[in-house]
């Protein structure tokens, strides 16, 4: 956890201020959307919007770092540990994110969605992820508030997912979806048409108005969404209980995931050992929140270090057992 001596800086003009920006940039990477019609995302434009998003949040920080540091109440001390728990928040976040964008590309897989739609899936499912994670995040900064003892339950279950994650079996052939309960379950209870039509969600077939496959994609999008904010979330909170922080480095690494997706998803089976880097920086996080009932607090700045080299190292390994 982070220092418990920090206190929260949360107030009206900071989320007012916040809810702004993340509006602002829904609003252009729509009206971009609309403007560039139904395409095939390259990896070029992808990367291109994977700097603006990365960007925008590293202004966003500097922009917190002088408002706090420039308020007599806080100083640049404080302003600095706030930073630097939003960055490491953020930089988890996005690391965590990279499993899930996998299992987003196991679902378009399965449904063989065209990649000029996958886009328009993504940006909703970014959509409803921010509510979702929302509202999550202020029901875990409640419980924490009022049940501090719920972090080391948060930190033995990254633990266990970390570990969950070694044993696992491959699911990119994407045979657990075809078992999948809920799935199933919708295909048989909703009026469905076999054919996308473009990238609508509703057709009309024989004159009945029916969903189209990207209506069961879009579903599977958000709820795989929320399975991996329960293992992200509580590790945001392993960095800081401070619930301004939690959801703003939340939402900045969301924001930027659909953008992430088109750059990755033409070399996702390169790194074979990501996954396993991630399982361990789950365990590590979930080590860390524990650690704190023998009174031992790791430093938000060797937290972040630990995640970078983590992530390095399993990267480079996959590459060099591709090169292999």
């Amino acid at each position: 956890m982070a220092n418990p001596a920090l206190p929260d800086i949360g107030s009206p003009m900071f989320y007012g201020i916040f809810s702004v920006v993340v509006v602002i940039m829904l609003a252009i990477d729509l009206l971009s959307l609309k403007k560039s019609g139904v395409h095939k995302v390259s990896v070029k434009e992808a990367m291109w919007w994977s700097v603006v998003w990365v960007t925008v949040s590293c202004l966003f920080a500097l922009w917190l770092y002088f408002e706090l540091a420039g308020n007599p109440i806080y100083g640049k001390k404080f302003a600095a540990e706030k930073v630097m728990e939003f960055l490491t928040g953020y930089v988890l976040e996005k690391s965590l994110s990279v499993d899930n964008l996998f299992v987003f590309l196991m679902i378009f897989s399965y449904f063989k969605v065209p990649p000029q739609y996958q886009h328009k899936v993504l940006l909703y499912g970014v959509l409803g992820a921010i509510i979702m994670r929302t509202v999550m995040i202020g029901i875990g900064a409640i419980l924490i508030r009022e049940y501090e003892w719920i972090l080391y339950i948060f930190g033995a279950f990254l633990i266990y997912s970390g570990f969950k994650i070694f044993t696992a079996k491959d699911e990119g052939d994407g045979e657990d979806l075809a078992k999948n309960a809920l799935l199933n379950w919708l295909r048989r209870r909703l009026p469905l048409s076999q054919h996308f039509n473009g990238e609508k969600f509703l057709t009309i077939e024989n004159g009945k108005r029916l969903f189209t496959p990207l209506v069961l994609v879009l579903i599977m999008v958000e709820l795989s969404d929320v399975v991996f904010a329960v293992d992200s979330i509580p590790a945001v909170f392993a960095v800081t209980t401070d619930p301004f922080i939690v959801l703003t480095s939340n939402i900045f690494a969301i924001l930027g995931l659909r953008a992430m997706y088109f750059v990755l998803a033409d070399i996702a089976d390169r790194f074979v050992y990501l996954k396993y880097g991630l399982a361990v920086i789950l365990i590590f996080i979930g080590a860390k929140m524990l650690l704190v009932m023998a009174g031992i607090h790791i430093p938000i700045a060797l937290s972040m270090a630990m995640v970078f080299m983590i992530l390095i190292v399993s990267i480079l390994a996959s590459l060099r057992k591709k090169v292999l």
